[in-house]
């Protein structure tokens, strides 16, 4: 059976052109991007997950914010607030397709794929000295790591402004989903890259 997500959405020919990570997309499924946790202590459980679902978990929990002397945790700010994170989302792809007349399912795989880094540090002790090494990325840890950097940039555009969440979520995923350096996404991206190649 050919389900659409939100019944909107096809997720049946969507492009993934990294294909170090085209294994851990998981576009569809199910109409309700909704799994009740059924893989949550299978081992790489992640990948059974709707890419979706991911992102509105993601949103759930996004993090510390900063600005300017304040500093906010929003980590657990709308934890369990599943329906809520959903419907989030939902009016996010709502209006990307809006914006992009395309569909938004794969300006989100665009953004990921601009948004996953290829490698980072890892810390190591020798003698009693911590040096920072190189290390790549794990797939499932590259996209892990796209959905938060989206997440937390679509919270940061909203944070003590008028812009709602909805319509931030949208910006940062067509921004990451055109490559654009400026936003939080590919500039976290860029970070991590650029430290992990100044600790070689």
């Amino acid at each position: 059976m050919n389900f659409k997500v939100f019944g909107k959405w096809d997720s049946t020919n969507l492009v993934v052109r990294d294909i170090g990570i085209r294994a851990y997309l998981n576009t569809g499924g199910n109409t309700v991007p909704h799994s009740y946790g059924k893989y949550a202590k299978v081992k790489f459980g992640n990948s059974h997950y709707s890419m979706v679902e991911r992102l509105a978990n993601k949103m759930m929990v996004t993090g510390h914010l900063k600005d300017n002397r304040t500093h906010k945790k929003a980590s657990g700010r709308d934890s369990g607030k599943k329906q809520k994170a959903l419907k989030s989302v939902r009016k996010s792809l709502e209006i990307i397709e809006k914006k992009t007349s395309e569909n938004p399912l794969q300006v989100l795989i665009r953004a990921v794929e601009y948004s996953a880094p290829i490698e980072e540090t890892t810390r190591i002790r020798q003698g009693g000295i911590i040096a920072h090494r190189p290390v790549n990325v794990a797939p499932i840890r590259r996209v892990d790591l796209a959905l938060r950097f989206l997440s937390h940039g679509a919270s940061a555009r909203s944070f003590k402004s008028k812009q709602s969440v909805e319509t931030s979520l949208a910006a940062e995923i067509i921004a990451a989903g055109s490559g654009d350096q400026k936003c939080y996404a590919v500039s976290k991206r860029d970070e991590l890259e650029r430290v992990a190649a100044s600790a070689r």
